[in-house]
């Protein structure tokens, strides 16, 4: 196996190989994966945001963690192939690369999909390549449970969310998905396939979470599961000033017991632009936005708070509480009388709303063009002047797609996590998500990319306390930044379970080397 794979790094440089040359590749790692699966790098070398593209070796479809492992040990066996998982080819700065080096397509992986009950609670025991929507479909339909906390996008995979974070309108009651499983299945960068969980091997169990794929390749997990509603109250309410709008989302996620099931919000420009300001608000085609009700004193840009309500059933006498609920609710917020607007859909429907957006998308031709996104969590100290220098000035004409601003509390993170936030009880996630249409329609690529810049430019010379989310560094002190006082701690991980840096080269953190990373 070794001497066949060292002949195909010498000739990866060829522009074509032979399907006769894929074959014996397969049969080299002797997968239990067919023939058929394992082809030509095709995907792997792009992927969602389509800034970056590099050239991979080959592109590998496991079947099993077996064969995850067996790449895995024969790229460590080799003196400088790297290996790159990769879930629903959803990064958007080339973190699910490999230049020159294997790419795990996870979706291949078989889905183990069993409900188990353990001391009263319920868990799902899931492959790390299904997708959360399949996850959610499934569970709702067989079983009337459901994972408690989501992302906003469920065409994503497991173990994809796990690496990161996995954040949507749930994480302030229940934690991001990362504090939402119990145990795992983990390929190290050793080759070794472990469990591991609070109480066995937890150093890699907290490592893995939100560890950027640098310590193993996530192949099953246990998610926790609750009861799954039948129905969802949509809510959303616009404000012209971000203190209040922020005051109120803050006093909605601090008192948990008495608040909304779902709290997020988004910025919207203060004008009828269809893309990015009030024609986004209305939740049906009958609702209208009427900007009569927008105070004189409204800045460039607008604040939208949406909210969600869970409830049992759609009959009358179960409504009327939930008009009741809502009421009571929103009788404390500030927003702007007029400009209320809500909707009933089933929790399915809510939790697959923005599948809609993806079709949209890709009939408009923006879901392939390139996605330049940038996501950040910034301080509640800090985000009041994030809003006045980035929302109402670098920003204020929009993006093309969601602008996403909401607060998350931090002690539902677990600080053991590879993940990193900031320094404080309360911060807020900031997504900007483009869908600009390709130049010559929308601007290029390299235009949005500065812009971006511009703003972690802004938020590192004014001393914000920020993290980047998906973070995306391209030199050592950057990354050393970034992590802080865990940067030791992830450098020990990374000796303990991928000591010769083989595994996700495409977050630019580690380089391959024949020894372990040294600890400072």
């Amino acid at each position: 196996m070794l001497a066949y794979l060292e002949h195909f790094v010498h000739e990866k440089d060829a522009e074509s190989r032979q399907d006769d040359e894929v074959a014996s590749l397969s049969r080299a790692l002797e997968l239990q994966a067919s023939i058929d699966e394992l082809g030509p790098a095709g995907i792997a070398s792009k992927d969602f945001g389509g800034i970056k593209s590099v050239k991979p070796l080959a592109m590998i479809r496991p079947s099993s963690a077996v064969d995850v492992a067996r790449v895995v040990k024969a790229v460590a066996a080799s003196p400088s192939l790297t290996v790159a998982a990769r879930g629903n080819g959803h990064s958007v700065n080339g973190q699910a690369m490999a230049e020159k080096g294997l790419v795990l397509d996870m979706r291949a992986l078989e889905e183990p999909f069993e409900i188990l009950w353990i001391e009263g609670t319920a868990y799902l025991e899931v492959s790390g390549g299904a997708l959360w929507e399949d996850v959610l479909k499934r569970c709702v339909s067989e079983v009337g449970l459901a994972p408690r906390s989501w992302t906003d996008y469920l065409g994503l995979t497991v173990g994809g969310t796990l690496s990161y974070a996995g954040v949507s309108g749930q994480t302030f009651r229940y934690g991001p998905q990362t504090s939402n499983v119990t145990e795992l299945e983990v390929v190290t960068g050793k080759g070794e396939t472990l469990c591991c969980s609070l109480t066995q091997n937890s150093e890699l169990f907290f490592g893995a979470l939100g560890g950027l794929g640098q310590f193993g390749i996530i192949t099953r997990a246990r998610v926790v599961l609750q009861q799954a509603p039948e129905m969802v109250r949509w809510i959303r309410v616009v404000y012209s000033e971000f203190e209040e709008y922020a005051g109120d989302a803050e006093l909605l996620v601090e008192e948990v017991e008495e608040c909304f099931d779902y709290v997020e919000g988004f910025v919207l420009v203060n004008s009828d632009d269809p893309a990015n300001g009030w024609p986004t608000v209305p939740l049906e085609p009958e609702q209208v936005f009427d900007p009569v009700h927008i105070p004189s004193t409204a800045g460039p840009v607008l604040y939208c708070l949406e909210l969600g309500l869970h409830y049992g059933n759609a009959d009358h006498p179960y409504r009327s509480r939930v008009d009741m609920d809502v009421d009571r609710l929103l009788g404390r917020l500030r927003f702007i009388q007029g400009l209320k607007f809500q909707t009933d859909v089933t929790y399915t429907e809510f939790l697959l709303r923005v599948k809609r957006v993806e079709e949209d998308a890709k009939a408009s031709g923006t879901w392939d063009a390139p996605h330049p996104w940038l996501n950040l969590f910034v301080s509640k100290s800090n985000i009041v002047d994030f809003d006045r220098e980035v929302f109402k000035k670098i920003l204020k004409d929009g993006v093309d797609g969601p602008i996403l601003v909401y607060p998350l509390l931090r002690t539902k993170w677990d600080n053991r996590h590879s993940v990193v936030v900031p320094d404080s009880d309360i911060f807020y996630i900031v997504a900007l998500l483009r869908f600009s249409p390709p130049p010559p329609k929308g601007p290029p690529a390299e235009l949005l990319v500065a812009q971006n810049n511009e703003i972690i430019q802004f938020c590192t010379s004014r001393g914000l306390d920020f993290k980047l989310y998906f973070p995306n560094y391209q030199s050592r002190e950057d990354w050393m930044k970034h992590f802080g006082k865990q940067w030791s701690r992830f450098v020990e991980r990374k000796a303990s379970f991928d000591p010769m840096a083989i595994l996700a080269p495409g977050q630019r953190i580690f380089s391959r080397t024949s020894q372990p990373p040294s600890i400072p």
